[in-house]
Parts: C-alpha cells; sequence; structure tokens
C-alpha cells in the first residue's frame, strides 16, 4: 500500500509526500524535497539502488501530477477553496480498479470525466508499467521482511475485573495481548449472548513495543446486575488459532455492596493488623527493658563471697 499527500499552497511539509507500507511494515518513504527513496534495505548494490530510484519516479512523480492537476481542476474550473478533499461529505467519490487478468477497468470517478485517449493511456500505463513493477517491488520486499510480515504469534488472553467505587458495581475486561498479526476478532458474551455494542468500550488494535499487537473490551456491570449471577464469556479467533478461544468469568453469588464491603473489611483487617504488631513491639520492648533493669539490681547488691 502507498498512502499519498498532496497538499496545496503554503505549508512547512512537502508538498508531495507517500509512504510504502508492506502490510504494517513501513519499508519506503519518498516525497518532493529530495526526489528520491528511502528504502529500509541494507543493500550495498548500486545497481539495485539506482534500480529503486527509477520505479519510484516513474511511480510517484506520475501520482504527483495528477495531484496538482486535479488540484487545479477543483479549485480553478470548480470553484472549490483550498482545503476541499476528494473524499466529499464523507463519501469517496473516486475508486478505480484495474483486472490484469481480464484487461479491464472498474471505476466510480465524478469529479471529473476522462476522454477515451485517457482511457487508453491509463490502461496502458496499469497493465505495462504499474501492474508488474508493483509485483516486482511486493516480491522484492516479501522475501527481505519475510521473518517480519510472515510470523504468526498466538494472543495471550485474560479477564481482568476492577470495581467501581462510585456505583459499587464492576468492570470486567477481556484483554488479548501478544499477537501478530494485528487481525483478530474479539467478542463478549453475557448468557451465551453476545453484548450489544453499545454496552462496550474499548475494541481498538494497539502496537506494543515489540512489534505485537493487543485489543481490549471492557463491560461495565452493575450492582444488581452482579446479583444475577450471570455468566460471561470471552471468545477470539485469530489466524494462529486452531479454533476459537474461549475464556468464562464467572460473577459467583453476591449480595448488593458485598464487592465495596469486600474492600473496607480488607482495609480494617489490615488496620487491625497493623495495631496488633504495633502493640507486641511495644509489649515485647517493656518487657526487655523490665528484664534488663532487673538483672542489674541483682548484680549491685548481690553479696560477695567473701561474705
Amino acid at each position: 500500500m502507498a498512502f499519498v499527500t498532496y497538499i496545496a499552497g503554503q505549508t512547512p511539509f512537502p508538498e508531495f509526500s507517500a509512504v510504502l507500507m508492506l502490510d504494517d511494515v513501513q519499508i519506503g518513504y519518498y516525497d518532493s524535497v529530495t526526489w528520491k527513496p528511502v528504502y529500509r534495505t541494507n543493500s550495498t548494490d548500486v545497481q539495485f539502488h539506482e534500480e529503486e530510484q527509477k520505479d519510484a519516479d516513474i511511480v510517484f512523480r506520475d501520482m504527483y501530477n495528477i495531484f496538482k492537476e486535479r488540484a487545479f481542476y477543483l479549485k480553478e474550473q470548480q470553484n472549490h477553496t483550498d482545503g476541499k478533499w476528494d473524499a466529499l461529505d464523507g463519501q469517496n467519490i473516486e475508486e478505480f480498479i484495474f483486472d490484469i487478468e481480464n484487461n479491464k477497468t472498474q471505476t466510480k470517478m465524478t469529479w471529473r470525466p476522462w476522454d477515451q485517449h485517457k482511457w487508453i493511456r491509463v490502461k496502458y500505463m496499469y497493465k505495462n508499467v504499474y501492474h508488474p513493477l508493483c509485483m516486482k517491488v511486493l516480491r522484492r520486499y516479501l522475501y527481505m521482511e519475510k521473518n517480519n510480515v510472515l510470523r504468526k504469534v498466538k494472543p495471550r488472553v485474560r479477564f481482568m475485573n476492577k470495581t467501581l467505587s462510585d456505583s459499587q458495581g464492576l468492570q470486567i475486561s477481556c484483554l488479548a495481548t501478544g499477537f501478530y498479526p494485528r487481525h483478530i476478532n474479539l467478542t463478549l458474551f453475557r448468557d451465551g449472548q453476545p453484548v450489544d455494542d453499545d454496552q462496550i468500550t474499548g475494541g481498538e488494535i494497539l502496537p506494543n513495543g515489540d512489534r505485537t499487537y493487543q485489543m481490549r473490551k471492557s463491560l461495565v456491570i452493575s450492582e444488581e446486575e452482579l446479583c444475577e449471577e450471570h455468566k460471561y464469556n470471552c471468545t477470539m479467533k485469530h489466524l494462529n488459532l486452531e479454533n476459537k478461544l474461549d475464556i468464562t468469568y464467572d460473577v459467583a453469588e453476591c449480595d448488593p455492596g458485598s464487592f465495596s464491603h469486600s474492600i473496607v473489611f480488607s482495609v480494617l483487617v489490615f488496620m487491625c493488623v497493623a495495631v496488633l504488631i504495633i502493640i507486641a513491639v511495644i509489649i515485647w520492648r517493656k518487657r526487655r527493658a523490665a528484664g534488663q533493669g532487673t538483672g542489674t539490681s541483682q548484680s549491685k547488691y548481690s553479696p560477695t563471697p567473701c561474705e
């Protein structure tokens, strides 16, 4: 995937920039400041670098010209001001798919019609330039980055809970972490039925520091619901799991406020133990001091052998 940005008007950033991705690994960068690609490669072959420069110039300079032409057309011909996006009102107004096997194009383009000559050129470029070049780069970097993008790491899954002091309820969270690739399907169930999405928080896939990912989904259980003894399940599907993984969180018998009461009780027990330890230390010190005093008195007044 190439993520390309063109900025019209004054900007401290490059007018044109492109980031080249292989799955979730950045393998290249290109912008209009240097007009040179920066690739993640350790190759010292000069010919290899020259080939990369040539490939990048063919594709990215063509993209740059297309963006520049589009920006001019939208601003001058369609009277759009700076800051307009091609995706207007949240709707994508342009889609273009080239089918190499059938030599056909599928397009949705409402911003500017193309004449016959334009279509002939586009088809030629996609068939004879873009597609072969894309396959070459894809194979090259798939081989170079195969230890990263083809690795498989199973998720570690656990349930966590947190007492809510303000409502005396409970928040349970299902956490899946340490997995790769990033695609995962995680679902929370209550008594065998999926919990509605509007009751769940979280669900975003977040990166870990070791190039793996994590996902967490949380559900708040009210004090009344705690007493209904529901069973909660967390089910997930991942590429590295032969079967779906299911773990259960069983909310056992409870009384209203039992969770908050248990915290208060734990604090009181801790305070009592601390007080008992302090009293024991004071008594031990007093007894020790008294014992030392008695020993000194006997030594002072005991009769000598001569007496």
